[in-house]
């Protein structure tokens, strides 16, 4: 293997993953089949990584033949794992574009409660980003201009007073010009 190139993919990225500050799994999405094959071992694995990773103050790890790097924050940590030969250059700006897009749609309020909430559009965007372990994009504002809620589908009783205020006045301006 030793002076052997080997051969390029796609594929870089093996995992993402979200955890409490506590180790539990808030978000996980595995790409690889074949280094986690069932939710036993990935769990085993995310706690073995939180274990590792919680009070040390690098950016990343190398576990299990996984180049793993990682990013915390209040309560929650972002994880993006990649194989052993992986950049991690790649794997870094790939977990600066989902922390980026995550604070993005929270309004930089990057908590458990908060991704809680809107786990829907936060698991969006992480569709965004990668599929199936292939990079789709590595800039957030792309990635939160596509998975961003427009407030004429939200109901009137989910939105703020001034979202109302400001969808009755563009209403009242169209009825008006026309």
């Amino acid at each position: 293997m030793e002076g052997s190139l080997l051969e390029p993919t796609l594929y870089t990225i093996k995992g993402i993953a979200v955890l409490d500050n506590d180790g539990n799994r808030i978000l996980t999405k595995y790409y690889d089949k074949n280094i986690f094959p069932s939710s036993k071992e990935q769990r085993a694995f995310e706690q073995n990584l939180f274990n590792k990773t919680h009070r040390a103050n690098a950016e990343i790890i190398m576990l299990d033949g996984l180049t793993c790097v990682y990013r915390s924050n209040v309560d929650l940590f972002f994880y993006i794992m990649g194989s052993s030969q992986e950049n991690e250059l790649i794997l870094m700006n790939i977990l600066n574009c989902l922390y980026d897009s995550v604070s993005q749609i929270l309004r930089k309020n990057v908590e458990k409660r908060a991704v809680l909430e809107s786990l829907d559009i936060v698991m969006l965007a992480m569709d965004e980003i990668c599929d199936g372990g292939i990079i789709i994009d590595a800039d957030s504002n792309s990635v939160v201009s596509r998975v961003a809620l427009r407030t004429d589908d939200i109901p009137i009783g989910e939105q703020t007073v001034a979202q109302v205020f400001q969808s009755a006045k563009e209403q009242l301006k169209w009825s008006l010009l026309k």
